[in-house]
């Protein structure tokens, strides 16, 4: 009659297998083995993708990100410990690493393009503002100005500029009827505007 193995040993086994699996992998990679990167992409790419997409909620950026991550495999398998984690989790940790930069730079990047507007449509083209407030100044001072704005306003403003929601959608994750999101948002700009403005009178009146 036969020992029978126990749940905990068979996991562990697997556990084992993996780890060599992933060492070998890795291996393969650091000698130039294509094959080896082939195999990974045929394993993991659906992976990355998903991760990327959900954090990015873009398609494009989310098959951009898988091309990235798996350069990044070919060109430094050497950054992978295999005692560390496994090759999954680490592929993983990546795609989910390099979606979050690439949803703060564009978040940063229509920051700084909202606040730009604001100040051009608050300012006249003869008010010497525009020539004394750079991007980053202005971008900083509409962080500011937009934590002062109630809670409503300010996701309304976020869901919309920063994150790039259509009225729509800004509708429906606030819970409001369409007319009512857009009318938030005239007044959020409103009142950033006037922020704003505000701001750069208490500056001139305190130099």
């Amino acid at each position: 009659m036969g020992v029978r193995v126990g749940p905990e040993v068979e996991v562990s086994a697997l556990f084992q297998q993996r780890a060599t699996d992933d060492a070998n992998s890795r291996d393969r990679l650091v000698h130039g083995d294509e094959t080896a990167l082939i195999d990974l992409h045929e394993r993991f790419s659906s992976l990355v993708y998903t991760i990327a997409v959900r954090v990015t909620r873009d398609s494009t950026a989310a098959e951009d990100i898988t091309q990235e991550v798996f350069l990044a495999v070919w060109q430094r398998p050497h950054d992978f410990q295999p005692d560390r984690g496994s090759l999954r989790g680490w592929l993983a940790m990546m795609a989910h690493r390099r979606a979050v930069d690439l949803v703060r730079r564009e978040e940063a990047h229509r920051r700084t393009n909202l606040a730009v507007r604001l100040y051009d449509a608050t300012f006249s083209r003869g008010d010497p503002v525009g020539e004394q407030v750079s991007d980053e100044d202005a971008a900083a001072r509409l962080a500011e100005a937009l934590k002062a704005l109630p809670e409503r306003l300010c996701r309304a403003i976020t869901l919309a500029y920063l994150e790039g929601h259509t009225y729509r959608e800004v509708a429906v994750v606030l819970g409001v009827p369409e007319g009512t999101a857009k009318s938030q948002l005239r007044e959020g700009l409103r009142r950033l505007a006037e922020a704003l403005r505000e701001t750069h009178t208490g500056e001139v009146e305190g130099r």
